[in-house]
C-alpha cells in the first residue's frame, strides 16, 4: 500500500506542478499581443505585439499573434486613442512595450505606437490605434465589425490599412450587449 500512496502523491504532485505551471505562461506564447483571462474577456496585455493577417469572411484582415480579430474605432482621430474605461474593458487595446511586428501581408512600414491617456504604449496601424473585442470568442470571429459602441462605429482593418465596411457572411456568436 505505501508504493500505491508514493505513485499516488507523486501524480497529484505532477498535476499540481502542471496547473500552476500553465497559470504562470503567456497563454500566446513567447510573441503574445493578447493575454486575457478567458478568451474575449480580460485586456490586452503588454508582450512583443505581432500583426498579421487571416482570411475569412470578410477577406484578409489583421489580426494578433494569436489570431484574435483587430478593430479601428472610428472616434479615434490624428492616431489617439479615445476609447477608455468601460470601452477599453469591452474593446481592449493591443498594447506593446516596444516596436510592433509585422506578419503575414501586414505591412510593417504602417505599424506604430501611440501612447494612450494611461501612459499604456498601444499598437497603431496606418495610424489607427489597434483594439480587440471581448465579443470574439476565438481566433476568426469578428463580432465587432460594425457595432455602434461608445459613441462610434468599430471595423476590422484591411493589410492595406483601411477599414472594411463589409458585414459578415455569417456570425459565429453573438456580439455582446455593450
Amino acid at each position: 500500500m505505501g508504493i500505491v500512496v508514493r505513485r499516488l502523491s507523486a501524480v497529484v504532485a505532477a498535476a499540481l506542478l502542471a496547473t500552476l505551471s500553465s497559470g504562470c505562461s503567456d497563454s500566446g506564447g513567447g510573441s503574445s499581443s493578447s493575454k486575457s483571462s478567458a478568451p474575449g474577456t480580460g485586456t490586452a496585455s503588454a508582450g512583443a505585439a505581432t500583426v498579421t493577417t487571416r482570411s475569412g469572411s470578410l477577406g484578409k484582415i489583421l489580426v494578433d499573434s494569436t489570431g484574435r480579430t483587430l478593430y479601428l474605432f472610428e472616434a479615434d482621430t490624428s492616431g489617439t486613442s479615445t476609447c477608455s474605461g468601460d470601452c477599453a474593458v469591452a474593446w481592449p487595446p493591443l498594447l506593446a512595450p516596444g516596436q510592433p511586428t509585422a506578419g503575414g501581408d501586414a505591412k510593417a512600414d504602417l505599424l506604430g505606437i501611440t501612447t494612450r491617456g494611461d501612459g499604456g504604449r498601444e499598437v497603431t496601424y496606418n495610424g489607427h490605434p489597434l483594439y480587440l473585442y471581448q465579443g470574439d470568442r476565438q481566433p476568426g470571429d469578428t463580432n465587432g465589425q460594425g457595432l455602434d459602441q461608445f459613441g462610434a462605429k468599430w471595423y476590422v482593418l484591411g493589410p492595406d490599412g483601411n477599414k472594411v465596411t463589409t458585414s459578415p457572411k455569417s456570425t459565429n456568436s453573438s456580439g455582446g450587449g455593450y
